[in-house]
């Protein structure tokens, strides 16, 4: 296996660490607009097998033609969604395979935004599908954390859990403090930004998809390990657009603790015009106002050493047992901060996203995960992954338990 990292900020970085501790792949090519930026990568993973390059993520050629240059066999995409499609066209145009931790973009429906889909996340790569299929290649999707080990949980909940499933949530909350900063966000703003915004999505058997506005149904969950009960909410995720495809249930939603000031500071954003993508002259220079945001806060890569706490991320299924009682059961994964950076240099956010894409390109070298077409994580078999992680990776996931 020749790899392609296309990306070197946190969780490029990351999926690097990660990965030179493994023995899977023959090479590994780390890319980003910024050759000293994967050349920082390089130095700091110091292993023969991983090299350093300058990549235009926005050009599907510049992507193929650097997978032709150094034979690459599959790329993994940890840049922001807005370069989804070159990538995955360029992948494609190489011959090779693809993975990513977000897809594709979604636009509201211009007319009823709040309760109607309009182009929906994915579904410009689902739309490709059958070329996929007819080139027997593989594009593996929302393989992070959130989406990525969400939609493996549900998938061995739905085969060993249930005989019946209600709801499908998954639900992410964190108790990650930033020292030193009033507003710091430990993900990718601009990222963070387009899934807060946009309309939430919600799935239901007889319903479909459909939007509500954003920071809807406001609930309180109780989180493990410490963190406790955070206030969480509707936001538009790729699990809601996943799961459905492959799981039989009756609804599905994402939730995210997110907290009034975070919330507060993206409804300033939103009414300021700065959360818009499209450039607005600046002294003559188009600009987007969404990247100036981005580039006035700290880059969430270096806020590991300022950062204390946990997060959790994790899927919470309602339904009826394997036993034919009802049951609910939230399995889930806790990155400590303190140990990501002991153990890695890096903070728990972008490393239990890099986590998960590493874990599945083991399980596809290996042939424990076999497909072709445009897949999400919940197509495949759910215990090599979760064996692998525990196994081979020292994480062990939790299971809380409600059964009655």
């Amino acid at each position: 296996m020749r790899i392609l990292i296309v990306g070197a900020g946190g969780v490029g970085t990351s999926a690097a660490l990660i990965a030179a501790r493994r023995d899977f792949f023959e090479a590994c090519v780390i890319a980003d607009y910024d050759g000293a930026r994967a050349q920082a990568v390089i130095d700091r993973v110091v292993d023969a097998r991983f090299t350093g390059s300058q990549v235009d993520a926005s050009s599907a050629d510049a992507v193929a033609a650097l997978c032709r240059e150094h034979g690459i066999t599959h790329v993994l995409n940890v840049v922001d969604p807005r370069f989804v499609m070159p990538i995955f066209n360029g992948a494609f145009a190489a011959g090779a395979d693809y993975l990513d931790t977000a897809m594709s973009l979604s636009r509201p429906n211009p007319r009823a935004p709040y309760s109607e889909v309009g182009v929906k996340l994915g579904d410009e790569q689902f739309a490709q599908e059958q070329d996929w299929i007819d080139s027997g290649r593989l594009a593996l999707c929302g393989i992070g954390v959130e989406p990525g080990l969400a939609d493996v949980f549900a998938r061995y909940a739905a085969d060993h859990l249930f005989s019946e499933i209600d709801e499908i949530g998954i639900r992410d909350g964190a108790n990650l403090v930033v020292e030193g900063y009033d507003f710091a966000p430990s993900f990718s703003i601009w990222t963070t930004i387009e899934e807060c915004l946009n309309p939430p999505v919600i799935w239901e058997r007889d319903r479909g998809w459909f939007t509500t506005p954003p920071f809807s149904e406001p609930e309180v969950f109780d989180f493990p390990e410490g963190i406790g009960p955070v206030e969480v909410i509707n936001v538009e995720h790729e699990e809601v657009l996943l799961v459905p495809r492959w799981i039989d249930c009756k609804r599905v939603t994402f939730k995210y603790g997110l907290g009034d000031e975070f919330i507060d500071v993206l409804k300033t954003l939103h009414k300021l015009g700065l959360d818009r993508t499209e450039p607005v002259t600046v002294k003559g220079k188009p600009v987007s106002p969404r990247d100036v945001v981005a580039a006035a806060l700290p880059d969430p890569a270096t806020l590991g050493d300022k950062m204390t706490g946990k997060t959790c991320a994790g899927t919470w299924v309602t339904g009826t047992g394997t036993d034919g009682q009802p049951r609910e059961v939230y399995l889930y994964h806790v990155a400590d901060n303190e140990w990501t950076m002991r153990e890695y240099g890096v903070q728990a956010v972008v490393w239990q996203t890099a986590m998960n894409p590493v874990i599945a390109l083991e399980l596809l070298a290996s042939g424990a995960w076999q497909g072709v077409g445009v897949l999400g994580p919940e197509a495949f078999d759910a215990v090599p992954y979760l064996r692998l992680m525990v196994d081979g990776y020292g994480q062990p996931y939790g299971i809380r338990d409600s059964q009655v």
